[in-house]
């Protein structure tokens, strides 16, 4: 399942993202920008704090190029964090 990471409290995110760990799956933390931040707060909460034996899967950096309403083109940094569910 995919977390997409805004504006709201960190643990609101913590929580959608632990569901799916309790049922055994992956969750992946998908953020943008100055959102990038909370994602890696949120990992961090998941795996010392909540979601017991988790550990991170793959992570992935990379640059989007998006398009502004004026036409111009802006590069944001992108980030997801794969959390793999605990044995």
């Amino acid at each position: 399942m995919n977390v997409y990471i805004g504006k709201k409290r960190s643990m609101s995110y913590v929580m959608s993202a632990l569901s799916n760990l309790n049922e055994g799956k992956r969750a992946k933390l998908l953020a943008r920008g100055r959102a990038i931040s909370r994602a890696v707060d949120v990992g961090e909460l998941l795996v010392r704090k909540f979601a017991k034996g988790a550990t991170y899967g793959d992570i992935k950096i990379e640059t989007e190029k998006l398009t502004n309403k004026d036409g111009t083109e802006s590069n944001v940094s992108a980030i997801e964090i794969e959390i793999v569910p605990g044995d």
